[in-house]
């Protein structure tokens, strides 16, 4: 069931920003970098990644703030109640990983797979047995799809 793809609709904690995307796969993704991790109260961001822009549909756009983490990413929260909402990585496509948070999921969704696993501190474990990659590992994978970080 991880395979299909529909849409979903959610917003954050106030309601000032909803988002809708088609296309998603029903999957999530733990990433426990250092940036997630002070961004999201020290746990791993919990993501549904992969979201293309043209499947993306915002509303409340002016309650929207834009952090740029890096010269290739940019992080978005609402400037309100402080809710995370994505992750862009801006090479190529610009894919958004979008906060799980935002929607209440429906069944069928799992844990996918964790990444920057070489960066989660030592005080938490997630239960499900995933398949785990490194910051390293992370960047040579998108290096091979022909994303540029330099």
């Amino acid at each position: 069931m991880a395979d299909t793809t529909h849409t979903l609709r959610g917003q954050c904690q106030c309601g000032g920003v909803q988002v809708e995307v088609t296309s998603i796969k029903q999957t999530v993704e733990a990433c426990h970098c250092s940036m997630c991790r002070r961004l999201n109260g020290g746990g791993p961001l919990f993501s549904l990644a992969g979201a293309k822009p043209d499947d993306l549909k915002v509303t409340g756009a002016d309650h929207v703030s834009i952090y740029h983490s890096s010269e290739w990413a940019e992080r978005a929260f609402c400037d309100t109640c402080g809710a995370t909402l994505w992750y862009h990585l801006l090479p190529g496509e610009g894919h958004f990983s979008l906060s799980a948070g935002l929607f209440d999921l429906p069944s069928g969704y799992a844990l996918n797979e964790q990444i920057f696993i070489d960066e989660k501190p030592t005080w938490y474990d997630l239960a499900q047995d995933t398949p785990k990659k490194t910051g390293a590992e992370v960047f040579a994978e998108a290096k091979e799809a022909g994303f540029t970080f330099d």
